[in-house]
């Protein structure tokens, strides 16, 4: 293992709900997450799971993991029919517009990509065949068109969640189910829809759960390591996943992890609640490096409330670290990289690694700085090579200073800043600095 100490790297997982080691490295490490529903940009929420589990990533390879992310798109949704009905739009249309603005966006970040974003649509074969597999199994049926979960046949409904199955309500209330409790896995084309495909029971759409269903097992199989996404979705979605892959005979997911929701005066961020903050507008306002310490600074599986205050901190944080090599080491010990890889291989704790850093920046290690920061998406500007007569000016201001001829070393200074470099006394050697 990387890092100088025999590392286990836990995570929370919200079915067992309690932390759980993944297997020793190279793993394999399998990561399905839920990506967006696309009928509009994405809010600054949205842009937390995206984020954290790319960063998840980048850790477990950096501990010695061989990693795989997936991040679907989902393009067949109820919500996309509405929205481009609003716009007076073809539904595929906005659906592709609002697929370009999510990628743009996200590309903004400056991170890289997941290694895989597929779209429900490239996957109705798929989504199919596994509804089939289900009737077949007596775990779904056909209903005018519809074809329907039977929740009540699958024991461990819940499990996931908590929810009671005999206290649920109808997820969508419908005279066509067995039984109120029942899910949509095929919907028949309605007057109002504009895209349909053809299957057994007629042409119509998927619902939502099953894409997933079907585009996870699509990229790993019937079986993987870990399934992510936001705590918001944790149910109904991620329960009737669940209820589909593991009915059909799947083992499916190892572990979940869902990241907390953003909240904005109180609420959770979201886009059926019209309270939010989309990324476009917070990358143009503050940028992707108080973003990422804007993150940073909450634990993964917490809620976190969003501001403006809050931005202006994160963005005023991300400007000391981008200073960091005008600091001056003091020599004072602080933890070393062992610690900080203690702290992400338990929950990948974010904060208690934030905090880490902010000691080396004052301490002046820019070796384990700029490492940890290089991680997350942030860099200390590059510094250009220093010119020949800067150095000849600072040993000449170093041999100033130590025949105590102060007025002449504080000369020498002056030269050397008018050259745009800025010199910091370590006690017995020195640091020349661009100065930005």
């Amino acid at each position: 293992m990387r890092g100088g100490y025999n590392a286990r790297v836990l995570l929370y997982d919200s079915l067992t709900r309690q932390k759980v080691e993944l297997p020793p490295p190279p793993g394999p490490i399998r990561m399905y997450v839920c990506g967006p529903t696309v009928y509009q940009r994405i809010h600054i929420g949205n842009a937390r799971p995206y984020i954290v589990f790319i960063w998840l990533k980048r850790w477990l390879v950096e501990q010695g993991y061989d990693v795989k992310l997936v991040e679907n798109i989902t393009d067949i949704n109820d919500k996309i029919y509405a929205a481009a009905a609003q716009r007076k739009t073809g539904s595929a249309e906005l659906a592709a517009e609002a697929a370009r603005w999510y990628i743009e966006d996200t590309d903004e970040l400056g991170l890289e990509r997941p290694d895989a974003e597929p779209l429900a649509t490239e996957t109705i074969p798929e989504i199919v065949a596994l509804i089939e597999e289900l009737v077949e199994r007596g775990l779904a049926y056909e209903s005018s068109g519809d074809v329907y979960y039977r929740v009540a046949a699958f024991p461990a409904y819940g499990r996931l969640s908590g929810a009671d199955p005999d206290e649920m309500v109808a997820q969508e209330p419908s005279d066509l189910k067995e039984d109120p409790r029942d899910f949509a896995l095929w919907k028949a084309t309605k007057a109002h829809e504009d895209t349909s495909w053809d299957s057994p029971w007629g042409k119509g759409r998927p619902g939502w759960h099953i894409e997933c269903s079907a585009m996870a097992e699509k990229c790993f199989g019937p079986e993987f390591e870990l399934h992510g996404g936001g705590l918001d979705i944790r149910f109904p979605h991620h329960e009737n996943e669940i209820a589909q892959s593991q009915g059909a005979g799947r083992p499916f997911a190892h572990l979940w992890a869902h990241n907390g929701m953003l909240q904005l005066d109180q609420e959770k961020m979201s886009k059926s609640l019209g309270n939010i903050v989309s990324l476009r507008e917070v990358l143009d306002e503050y940028g992707p490096e108080a973003i990422f310490v804007y993150f940073l600074g909450a634990h993964w599986r917490s809620p976190i409330d969003y501001s403006g205050e809050a931005m202006e901190a994160a963005r005023a944080v991300a400007d000391d670290f981008r200073n960091a090599r005008r600091v001056v080491g003091t020599g004072v010990p602080v933890p070393g990289w062992d610690v900080f890889s203690a702290a992400l291989d338990d929950d990948f704790n974010t904060p208690a690694a934030l905090a880490l850093m902010h000691e080396w920046r004052a301490a002046g290690r820019l070796d384990l700085l700029f490492k940890a920061l290089l991680l997350f998406g942030l860099e200390l500007p590059s510094q250009p090579d220093i010119p020949p007569e800067v150095l000849q000016l600072a040993d000449a201001r170093v041999a100033a200073r130590e025949a105590r001829n102060f007025e002449e070393a504080d000369r020498l200074r002056a030269e050397i800043e008018a050259l745009g470099w800025e010199m910091q006394d370590l006690g017995g050697s020195y640091r020349l600095v661009a100065r930005v």
